[in-house]
Protein backbone atom coordinates (compact mmCIF):
# COMPACT_ATOMS: atom_id res chain seq x y z
CA UNK A 1 0.00 0.00 0.00
CA UNK A 2 2.05 3.37 -1.16
CA UNK A 3 1.37 6.40 1.67
CA UNK A 4 -1.40 8.57 1.02
CA UNK A 5 -0.84 11.97 -0.28
CA UNK A 6 -0.18 14.20 2.78
CA UNK A 7 -0.57 17.51 1.16
CA UNK A 8 -3.73 19.66 2.43
CA UNK A 9 -3.46 22.31 -0.19
CA UNK A 10 -5.10 22.42 -3.55
CA UNK A 11 -2.86 24.01 -5.57
CA UNK A 12 -1.31 22.46 -8.79
CA UNK A 13 1.70 20.05 -7.05
CA UNK A 14 -1.04 18.50 -4.57
CA UNK A 15 -3.03 17.92 -7.87
CA UNK A 16 -0.08 15.92 -9.30
CA UNK A 17 0.56 14.23 -5.96
CA UNK A 18 -2.82 13.19 -5.90
CA UNK A 19 -2.82 12.08 -10.08
CA UNK A 20 0.16 10.18 -8.99
CA UNK A 21 -1.51 8.36 -6.03
CA UNK A 22 -4.54 7.21 -8.38
CA UNK A 23 -1.95 5.98 -11.54
CA UNK A 24 -0.11 3.69 -8.52
CA UNK A 25 -3.01 2.40 -7.38
CA UNK A 26 -4.30 1.23 -10.64
CA UNK A 27 -1.11 0.08 -11.79
CA UNK A 28 0.21 -1.61 -8.63
CA UNK A 29 -2.63 -2.20 -6.11
CA UNK A 30 -5.86 -3.06 -8.30
CA UNK A 31 -3.89 -4.18 -11.49
CA UNK A 32 -4.91 -8.10 -12.26
CA UNK A 33 -7.12 -7.75 -9.24
CA UNK A 34 -10.23 -5.84 -10.35
CA UNK A 35 -10.20 -4.85 -13.80
CA UNK A 36 -12.78 -2.24 -12.73
CA UNK A 37 -11.23 -0.53 -10.13
CA UNK A 38 -7.89 -0.58 -12.91
CA UNK A 39 -10.04 1.55 -15.01
CA UNK A 40 -11.75 4.14 -12.75
CA UNK A 41 -7.80 4.38 -10.65
CA UNK A 42 -6.90 5.24 -14.50
CA UNK A 43 -9.97 7.26 -15.00
CA UNK A 44 -9.63 9.81 -12.00
CA UNK A 45 -5.80 10.22 -12.31
CA UNK A 46 -6.86 11.63 -15.75
CA UNK A 47 -9.09 13.96 -15.04
CA UNK A 48 -8.78 17.54 -13.61
CA UNK A 49 -11.91 17.97 -12.20
CA UNK A 50 -12.32 14.90 -10.04
CA UNK A 51 -8.90 15.62 -8.86
CA UNK A 52 -10.22 18.77 -7.89
CA UNK A 53 -13.11 17.68 -6.25
CA UNK A 54 -11.10 15.27 -4.45
CA UNK A 55 -8.49 18.03 -3.31
CA UNK A 56 -11.25 19.93 -1.47
CA UNK A 57 -11.68 17.06 0.46
CA UNK A 58 -9.14 16.90 4.22
CA UNK A 59 -6.52 14.57 3.01
CA UNK A 60 -7.26 11.73 4.88
CA UNK A 61 -10.22 11.75 2.50
CA UNK A 62 -8.98 11.48 -1.14
CA UNK A 63 -7.64 7.98 -0.96
CA UNK A 64 -9.12 5.92 -4.33
CA UNK A 65 -10.69 2.74 -1.93
CA UNK A 66 -12.88 5.17 0.27
CA UNK A 67 -14.28 7.06 -3.15
CA UNK A 68 -14.79 3.81 -5.25
CA UNK A 69 -16.93 2.31 -1.98
CA UNK A 70 -18.54 5.20 -1.46
CA UNK A 71 -19.43 5.89 -5.19
CA UNK A 72 -20.83 1.91 -5.30
CA UNK A 73 -22.86 2.51 -1.81
CA UNK A 74 -24.58 5.00 -3.57
CA UNK A 75 -25.41 3.01 -7.14
CA UNK A 76 -22.84 3.35 -9.29
CA UNK A 77 -21.40 -0.07 -10.42
CA UNK A 78 -20.39 0.82 -14.11
CA UNK A 79 -17.59 -1.45 -15.23
CA UNK A 80 -16.36 1.33 -17.20
CA UNK A 81 -14.63 4.56 -16.14
CA UNK A 82 -17.02 7.37 -18.80
CA UNK A 83 -20.14 5.74 -17.21
CA UNK A 84 -19.42 5.70 -13.70
CA UNK A 85 -17.89 9.02 -13.77
CA UNK A 86 -21.11 10.63 -15.36
CA UNK A 87 -23.22 9.05 -12.27
CA UNK A 88 -20.17 9.68 -9.88
CA UNK A 89 -20.88 13.66 -10.94
CA UNK A 90 -24.66 13.29 -10.76
CA UNK A 91 -24.68 11.78 -7.12
CA UNK A 92 -21.76 13.65 -5.83
CA UNK A 93 -23.31 15.78 -2.91
CA UNK A 94 -24.50 11.76 -1.83
CA UNK A 95 -20.90 10.79 -2.05
CA UNK A 96 -18.67 13.45 -1.01
CA UNK A 97 -21.32 13.46 2.32
CA UNK A 98 -20.46 9.11 2.95
CA UNK A 99 -16.55 10.17 2.50
CA UNK A 100 -16.44 12.46 4.71
CA UNK A 101 -18.31 10.28 7.79
CA UNK A 102 -17.02 7.57 6.63
CA UNK A 103 -13.28 5.57 6.74
CA UNK A 104 -11.39 2.89 5.02
CA UNK A 105 -12.45 0.22 7.09
CA UNK A 106 -11.77 -2.60 5.24
CA UNK A 107 -12.01 -5.37 7.76
CA UNK A 108 -10.68 -8.96 5.83
CA UNK A 109 -10.45 -12.12 7.51
CA UNK A 110 -8.06 -13.40 5.08
CA UNK A 111 -5.16 -10.98 6.50
CA UNK A 112 -5.30 -13.69 9.72
CA UNK A 113 -3.51 -16.42 7.11
CA UNK A 114 -0.74 -14.17 7.24
CA UNK A 115 -0.86 -12.42 10.45
CA UNK A 116 -0.28 -16.17 11.76
CA UNK A 117 3.18 -16.04 10.53
CA UNK A 118 4.29 -13.73 13.41
CA UNK A 119 1.88 -14.83 15.74
CA UNK A 120 3.48 -18.30 15.58
CA UNK A 121 6.27 -16.76 16.13
CA UNK A 122 5.02 -15.33 19.23
CA UNK A 123 3.40 -18.20 20.51
CA UNK A 124 6.93 -20.62 19.88
CA UNK A 125 8.56 -17.90 22.36
CA UNK A 126 5.63 -17.21 25.10
CA UNK A 127 3.99 -19.83 25.71
CA UNK A 128 0.80 -18.24 27.42
CA UNK A 129 -2.27 -17.21 25.46
CA UNK A 130 -1.88 -14.23 23.90
CA UNK A 131 -4.02 -10.80 24.03
CA UNK A 132 -4.44 -9.72 20.88
CA UNK A 133 -4.86 -5.66 20.38
CA UNK A 134 -5.65 -4.75 17.13
CA UNK A 135 -5.58 -0.79 16.48
CA UNK A 136 -7.64 0.31 13.52
CA UNK A 137 -9.68 -2.46 14.17
CA UNK A 138 -12.86 -1.74 12.06
CA UNK A 139 -15.36 -4.16 13.32
CA UNK A 140 -12.51 -6.48 15.28
CA UNK A 141 -12.53 -9.37 12.18
CA UNK A 142 -9.31 -9.85 12.66
CA UNK A 143 -9.32 -10.91 16.15
CA UNK A 144 -9.81 -14.47 15.69
CA UNK A 145 -6.66 -16.05 14.27
CA UNK A 146 -7.19 -18.67 16.68
CA UNK A 147 -10.77 -19.79 15.37
CA UNK A 148 -10.04 -19.58 11.41
CA UNK A 149 -8.90 -22.97 9.43
CA UNK A 150 -6.20 -21.85 7.26
CA UNK A 151 -4.65 -24.22 3.87
CA UNK A 152 -1.16 -23.58 4.05
CA UNK A 153 0.35 -24.53 0.75
CA UNK A 154 3.93 -24.01 -0.24
CA UNK A 155 4.95 -25.82 -3.56
CA UNK A 156 2.50 -27.16 -5.93
CA UNK A 157 1.39 -30.32 -4.13
CA UNK A 158 2.93 -29.69 -0.45
CA UNK A 159 -0.01 -27.73 1.90
CA UNK A 160 -0.54 -27.50 5.68
CA UNK A 161 -4.14 -27.52 7.29
CA UNK A 162 -4.44 -25.93 10.76
CA UNK A 163 -7.53 -26.41 11.97
CA UNK A 164 -8.92 -24.68 15.20
CA UNK A 165 -9.45 -26.85 18.71
CA UNK A 166 -11.97 -28.92 18.80
CA UNK A 167 -15.40 -27.44 20.56
CA UNK A 168 -13.98 -23.79 20.48
CA UNK A 169 -14.92 -21.14 18.29
CA UNK A 170 -14.64 -22.49 14.42
CA UNK A 171 -15.22 -20.00 11.26
CA UNK A 172 -17.18 -21.91 8.54
CA UNK A 173 -15.15 -20.55 5.84
CA UNK A 174 -11.43 -21.73 5.31
CA UNK A 175 -8.79 -19.78 4.66
CA UNK A 176 -6.10 -20.30 2.34
CA UNK A 177 -2.45 -19.13 1.67
CA UNK A 178 0.12 -19.75 -0.38
CA UNK A 179 3.54 -19.40 0.97
CA UNK A 180 7.15 -18.81 -1.08
CA UNK A 181 10.14 -19.26 0.19
CA UNK A 182 8.45 -19.54 4.00
CA UNK A 183 7.43 -21.79 6.11
CA UNK A 184 3.56 -23.13 7.69
CA UNK A 185 2.92 -22.01 10.99
CA UNK A 186 2.99 -25.41 13.21
CA UNK A 187 -0.07 -24.42 14.89
CA UNK A 188 -2.88 -21.60 15.56
CA UNK A 189 -2.16 -19.15 18.35
CA UNK A 190 -3.69 -19.75 21.34
CA UNK A 191 -6.04 -16.70 22.00
CA UNK A 192 -7.42 -15.53 25.25
CA UNK A 193 -8.30 -11.43 25.06
CA UNK A 194 -9.44 -9.77 22.15
CA UNK A 195 -9.85 -6.35 22.26
CA UNK A 196 -9.43 -3.09 19.34
CA UNK A 197 -9.25 0.48 19.13
CA UNK A 198 -10.89 2.50 16.15
CA UNK A 199 -11.95 5.75 16.04
CA UNK A 200 -15.28 4.38 14.90
CA UNK A 201 -15.37 0.89 15.60
CA UNK A 202 -18.19 -0.74 13.33
CA UNK A 203 -20.80 -3.57 14.50
CA UNK A 204 -21.74 -6.32 12.23
CA UNK A 205 -24.81 -6.82 13.41
CA UNK A 206 -25.82 -3.77 12.31
CA UNK A 207 -27.57 -3.71 8.73
CA UNK A 208 -25.70 -0.23 7.56
CA UNK A 209 -22.21 -0.76 9.10
CA UNK A 210 -22.11 -4.77 7.12
CA UNK A 211 -23.03 -2.88 3.92
CA UNK A 212 -20.28 -0.97 4.43
CA UNK A 213 -17.82 -3.64 4.89
CA UNK A 214 -19.63 -4.99 1.77
CA UNK A 215 -18.98 -2.02 -0.55
CA UNK A 216 -14.76 -2.06 0.56
CA UNK A 217 -15.12 -5.70 -1.26
CA UNK A 218 -13.42 -4.80 -4.34
CA UNK A 219 -15.29 -6.03 -7.45
CA UNK A 220 -13.83 -9.26 -8.88
CA UNK A 221 -12.98 -10.26 -5.23
CA UNK A 222 -16.46 -11.35 -4.86
CA UNK A 223 -14.45 -14.13 -2.99
CA UNK A 224 -14.54 -12.17 0.12
CA UNK A 225 -17.83 -11.72 0.65
CA UNK A 226 -18.73 -15.34 2.28
CA UNK A 227 -15.62 -14.67 4.71
CA UNK A 228 -16.87 -10.88 5.97
CA UNK A 229 -20.17 -12.99 6.99
CA UNK A 230 -18.48 -16.22 8.36
CA UNK A 231 -16.23 -13.44 10.60
CA UNK A 232 -19.48 -11.42 11.61
CA UNK A 233 -21.10 -14.58 12.75
CA UNK A 234 -17.84 -15.29 15.06
CA UNK A 235 -17.95 -11.60 16.24
CA UNK A 236 -21.40 -12.21 17.28
CA UNK A 237 -21.06 -15.79 19.24
CA UNK A 238 -17.83 -14.15 21.11
CA UNK A 239 -17.91 -10.15 20.35
CA UNK A 240 -14.28 -8.34 21.10
CA UNK A 241 -14.17 -5.23 23.27
CA UNK A 242 -13.90 -2.62 20.70
CA UNK A 243 -12.89 0.66 22.17
CA UNK A 244 -13.84 4.40 20.10
CA UNK A 245 -11.16 6.37 19.80
CA UNK A 246 -7.64 7.65 18.80
CA UNK A 247 -5.04 4.82 19.15
CA UNK A 248 -2.67 6.36 20.74
CA UNK A 249 -4.64 8.25 23.25
CA UNK A 250 -6.49 4.75 24.43
CA UNK A 251 -3.68 2.22 24.00
CA UNK A 252 -2.33 2.72 27.27
CA UNK A 253 -5.57 2.03 28.77
CA UNK A 254 -6.71 -0.54 26.79
CA UNK A 255 -3.03 -2.32 27.30
CA UNK A 256 -3.32 -1.96 31.39
CA UNK A 257 -6.76 -4.41 31.01
CA UNK A 258 -4.70 -6.81 29.67
CA UNK A 259 -4.67 -9.86 32.24
CA UNK A 260 -1.37 -10.71 33.80
CA UNK A 261 -1.12 -14.20 32.51
CA UNK A 262 -1.48 -13.57 28.97
CA UNK A 263 1.51 -12.22 26.65
CA UNK A 264 -0.13 -8.56 25.28
CA UNK A 265 0.38 -8.12 21.34
CA UNK A 266 -0.30 -4.97 19.70
CA UNK A 267 -0.95 -5.19 15.83
CA UNK A 268 -2.57 -3.64 12.78
CA UNK A 269 -2.39 -3.86 8.90
CA UNK A 270 -2.79 -0.78 6.57
CA UNK A 271 -3.69 1.47 9.50
CA UNK A 272 -0.31 3.62 10.37
CA UNK A 273 -0.62 4.92 6.39
CA UNK A 274 -3.30 7.32 7.71
CA UNK A 275 -1.45 8.95 10.48
CA UNK A 276 1.21 11.96 10.84
CA UNK A 277 4.78 10.75 10.56
CA UNK A 278 5.12 11.98 14.18
CA UNK A 279 1.80 10.24 15.24
CA UNK A 280 3.06 7.13 13.87
CA UNK A 281 6.55 7.66 15.83
CA UNK A 282 4.63 8.50 18.77
CA UNK A 283 2.68 5.48 18.72
CA UNK A 284 5.75 2.95 18.60
CA UNK A 285 7.31 4.76 21.69
CA UNK A 286 4.39 3.86 23.21
CA UNK A 287 4.12 0.10 22.23
CA UNK A 288 7.88 -0.53 22.64
CA UNK A 289 7.83 1.05 25.86
CA UNK A 290 5.16 -0.74 27.54
CA UNK A 291 7.13 -4.48 26.46
CA UNK A 292 3.89 -5.36 24.42
CA UNK A 293 5.02 -7.39 21.35
CA UNK A 294 4.48 -5.62 17.92
CA UNK A 295 2.95 -7.30 14.88
CA UNK A 296 3.16 -4.48 12.29
CA UNK A 297 1.40 -5.20 8.49
CA UNK A 298 2.16 -2.09 6.28
CA UNK A 299 3.40 -0.28 3.11
CA UNK A 300 7.27 -0.71 3.22
CA UNK A 301 7.86 2.69 3.86
CA UNK A 302 4.99 3.40 6.39
CA UNK A 303 6.86 2.29 9.52
CA UNK A 304 9.90 3.92 9.97
CA UNK A 305 13.56 1.88 9.75
CA UNK A 306 11.61 -0.87 7.73
CA UNK A 307 12.55 0.39 4.13
CA UNK A 308 16.34 0.37 5.37
CA UNK A 309 16.59 -3.30 6.25
CA UNK A 310 15.14 -4.14 3.20
CA UNK A 311 17.31 -2.68 0.37
CA UNK A 312 16.11 -5.51 -2.18
CA UNK A 313 12.43 -4.45 -1.60
CA UNK A 314 10.48 -2.15 -3.63
CA UNK A 315 7.30 0.46 -3.49
CA UNK A 316 6.17 -0.75 -7.27
CA UNK A 317 4.98 -4.24 -5.67
CA UNK A 318 1.55 -4.27 -3.96
CA UNK A 319 1.23 -5.71 -0.55
CA UNK A 320 2.80 -4.77 3.05
CA UNK A 321 6.15 -5.65 4.76
CA UNK A 322 5.10 -7.76 8.17
CA UNK A 323 7.33 -7.35 10.92
CA UNK A 324 7.56 -8.31 14.26
CA UNK A 325 9.16 -6.13 16.93
CA UNK A 326 10.21 -4.09 14.20
CA UNK A 327 12.45 -6.58 12.45
CA UNK A 328 10.58 -7.62 9.13
CA UNK A 329 9.68 -10.81 8.77
CA UNK A 330 7.86 -11.09 5.00
CA UNK A 331 5.89 -9.65 2.49
CA UNK A 332 2.32 -10.17 2.27
CA UNK A 333 -0.13 -10.15 0.15
CA UNK A 334 -3.38 -7.30 0.53
CA UNK A 335 -5.92 -9.51 1.45
CA UNK A 336 -3.98 -12.33 2.69
CA UNK A 337 -3.83 -14.55 0.05
CA UNK A 338 0.46 -15.00 -0.28
CA UNK A 339 3.37 -14.10 1.81
CA UNK A 340 6.66 -14.55 0.53
CA UNK A 341 10.34 -14.29 2.11
CA UNK A 342 12.28 -10.70 1.85
CA UNK A 343 14.66 -9.73 -0.42
CA UNK A 344 17.00 -7.86 1.68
Amino acid sequence: MRELPGREAQDEAALEELATYYRHFAQVEAAWVSRRYTDWAHGVSQDAEMLTRLARLPAAKRQANLLFAAARLHGVEAEAWSQARALISLRWPQIEATMRTRATQTNEPGRIATLNLAFARIQTQEPAPLALIEVGASAGLCLYPDAWPVRYRTGATAEVLLSPVQGELCGTVELECELHGLDAPAALPRVGHRAGIDLNPLDVTAEGDLRWLEMLIWPGMEHRTPRLAAGAELVAADPPQLHAGDLNERLAEVLAQVPASMIPVVFHTAVLAYLSREDRRRFRRQVEASGARWVSNEGLRVVDGIAEQLPGETVSESGFVLSLDGQPLARTAPHGQSARALRR
